[in-house]
């Protein structure tokens, strides 16, 4: 390898390290490329292990001379975008960000857009939040109408009279120019004004319209000056709510840097006449022993580009080597460009917080996890129970038997997949029969349906309502797809078929309180319904004590109205369209009496 680097010119240039496959591993720039690759080779021993481990894997150097090294710094950065090698700073952030587009075209549309297309329509941008184009979009629609149609609106079009107003016209929207309605030039002077509010020149826009309010005033066209005053105000809202410091400080980027280990976090503010226009945050993850000014360069490089930055001035927290011509760095001590600085580094930390809220969440899940993880060790199961039924029965002295099937997933409700039953083949109150009728069905249509069977079914009860529903699963053949336990209410015990001695849970233990949340969920669901059966009992029987209404005719009303209330308040007419006109007549004059 030495060989090599002996033929390396005393230019400055991009360099890239290859491994034993031909995978790019690293890209640097230099000064001088000879002695920085040089360096590599010439250390007895390395800052640190990563650093040694890179050096033993390279097998080949490949290098780029180019003319400056605020080139090789940006050539850098793009063959670290293109190759992604292993050994350099990693960037998280590669999404694009939205533009606002002025389309090239007669009566141009202003739109948001990622896509950049080169065929001479102005792009205001990007913006690092699609939020705030969505805000500029917004404010702008209201200020101006303008066109949203993609119709080719030449002179010659419109004197032919091509098109017809749309609907966005008839809204107030649009001043229709695709009939003539409103000239090119009127048209033009509102775009010339958006670019203004787009450039960030909103207070040379106040000030037009201020002239045009007076002179709508001075000839009497009180209306129009007021549909302009209201405007102003707007943009002022606008302006005033982002100006955060001395409008001097024109057209300068702001940087500041927070480690966190090896994560490292950037900020990046855009400030224009005063007033920040843009805020981003990227993270960045150190793979060798790259110091603060090391990852501060590779941040600023790579959003500067990517937003395409024009601002001659950045402000940073520490002194960096960023060898870029015409460009003036700044390390505040006081001032507002200090207190720009402050609020950069407040908006790290914020960030940061928010991250960390983030991972809470991550980590809570994975807690679910390790409580499933729990269960499935204390019933000795052999797959983790991601899904779990329970059933329960619900009735009063056996009057409207129903029961409930509630569905967790990965330990949590799904409310969506509970489900209420009726029983149907059971008379008296026989809560065995019932659970294994409820039990059967639900497996049956589950199967039927080719839907996933659950890991484990819980009873809320004993032994008989377990040994009932066990029946049920071994009509189907599934018992030994289907792990089914039972717990008593009392001494919360935990059985298994054909076992008589019960498993007692440690009562603080994440699996029986899993188990308990689910036989309480099922009883609520269950008791719910049960309330929701007597109710409508007792209102279709009251509808069913007129003659000729029987259950089918009261429950097809109460589903369509609700309630027996809103069927009396019915005129005959509306009732023989419903029910014919013999039960329309004995309705009303049971309602009559």
């Amino acid at each position: 390898m030495p060989e090599k680097v002996t033929t390396l010119p005393h230019k400055p240039g991009v360099y890239q390290f290859f491994d034993r496959h031909g995978e790019v591993i690293y890209v640097g720039k230099a000064k001088n490329l000879k002695k920085r690759v040089a360096s590599y080779f010439n250390k007895g021993r390395y800052e640190s292990h990563r650093l040694a481990i890179l050096v033993s894997r390279i097998e080949d150097i490949q290098f780029i001379v180019v003319e400056s090294e605020s080139d090789a710094l940006l050539l850098e950065n793009n063959l670290i975008k293109k190759y992604q090698p292993r050994y350099n700073v990693q960037l998280k952030d590669d999404k694009t960000f939205p533009w606002i587009c002025i389309k090239n075209e007669p009566f141009p549309r202003v739109f948001s857009t990622r896509n950049v297309v080169k065929d001479g329509s102005l792009y205001f941008g990007p913006y690092t939040s699609a939020n705030m184009v969505r805000v500029l979009l917004e404010l702008i629609r209201r200020l101006y109408p303008l066109r949203t149609c993609t119709y080719q609106l030449t002179p010659e079009n419109i004197q032919k009279g091509k098109f017809k107003e749309c609907l966005e016209y008839h809204l107030g929207n649009c001043k229709a120019p695709c009939i003539g309605l409103q000239s090119e030039a009127d048209y033009n002077a509102s775009i010339e004004n958006i670019k203004r509010i787009l450039k960030g020149d909103i207070q040379e826009v106040i000030d037009y319209m201020g002239e045009l309010m007076n002179d709508y005033a001075a000839s009497h066209q009180f209306e129009e000056a007021q549909s302009v005053k209201e405007k102003i105000r707007m943009l002022e809202k606008y302006k005033s709510r982002s100006t955060v410091v001395n409008t001097r400080i024109h057209n300068v980027d702001v940087f500041s840097l927070l480690e966190k280990g090896r994560q490292v976090y950037v900020n990046y503010l855009k400030v224009v006449s005063g007033r920040i226009v843009q805020s981003h945050t990227i993270e960045l993850k150190r793979k060798l022993e790259e110091t603060p000014a090391d990852l501060l360069v590779v941040a600023i490089t790579d959003i500067r580009q990517r937003l395409e930055s024009e601002s001659r001035e950045i402000v940073v927290p520490f002194e960096i080597d960023y060898p870029m011509q015409g460009l003036k760095m700044t390390v505040p001590q006081k001032g507002d460009k200090k207190k720009l600085l402050e609020l950069s580094e407040r908006n790290l930390k914020y960030y940061h917080f928010e991250k960390e809220k983030r991972n809470e969440k991550i980590r809570a899940k994975f807690s679910q996890n390790k409580e499933l993880e729990q269960l499935q060790h204390d019933l000795r199961m052999e797959q983790q129970p991601r899904h779990i039924e329970c059933f329960d029965n619900s009735n009063i002295q056996g009057q409207y038997p129903v029961a409930a099937c509630v569905v967790f997933r990965n330990g949590k409700p799904s409310r969506k997949e509970y489900r209420h039953f009726n029983i149907r083949s059971v008379t008296g109150p026989d809560d065995y029969a019932s659970m294994k009728e409820v039990v059967y069905r639900r497996y049956r249509r589950l199967i039927n349906n080719g839907d996933e069977l659950p890991q484990l079914v819980v009873i809320d009860g004993g032994k008989g309502q377990l040994s009932a529903a066990r029946e049920s699963l071994q009509e189907l053949g599934i018992q030994d797809q289907v792990v089914i336990i039972g717990i008593a209410k009392r001494l919360e015990e935990i059985f298994f078929p054909g076992d008589s001695l019960p498993l007692y849970l440690d009562k603080k233990s994440s699996s029986l309180k899993t188990i308990q949340h689910l036989r309480d969920e099922a009883h609520r669901f269950g008791i719910q319904f049960h309330r929701q059966k007597r109710s409508q009992h007792f209102t279709s029987t009251e509808l069913e004590k007129i003659q000729g209404i029987g259950p089918k005719t009261a429950r097809k009303l109460l589903e369509k109205y609700g309630s027996v209330a809103e069927v009396r308040k019915l005129d005959a007419r509306t009732l023989e369209e419903e029910v014919g006109a013999s039960r329309a007549r004995a309705i009303v004059e049971h309602f009559k009496e």
